[in-house]
């Protein structure tokens, strides 16, 4: 998995079996669930103030604050500083070696 500015990143892919456990609406839920549990819940977007909020969530409670911009540039699509429910979706999508395998064929 590439590293985050020079991190390296121990990456485990679940979302593969996530998905063929739970097919394929299920596994939509919780990637919902899980922007929820990121966003700013007046804003409706993963910012960078609820990032850095919910980090310790994820495990990630040591984390510098420029590869949480890192983080959110690489999923903002539409350049609003900021990542949408759609967006975090396709990045989860993208981030997923075993899931694009998976659509690849």
């Amino acid at each position: 998995m590439a590293a985050l500015i020079g991190h390296p990143v121990d990456f485990q892919d679940y979302l593969p079996s996530m998905k063929q456990t739970l097919g394929a609406e299920g596994f939509l839920v919780e990637l919902c669930n899980g922007f929820r549990l990121l966003m700013d819940a007046d804003k409706g977007l993963i910012t960078f103030e609820s990032l850095k909020r919910n980090i310790m969530v994820l495990g990630l409670e040591d984390i510098r604050d420029d590869d949480l911009v890192s983080m959110l540039i690489e999923g903002d699509l539409d350049g609003d500083g900021a990542i949408n429910q759609m967006e975090f979706c396709i990045l989860m999508l993208r981030l997923s070696p075993g899931l694009m395998d998976e659509s690849k064929q």
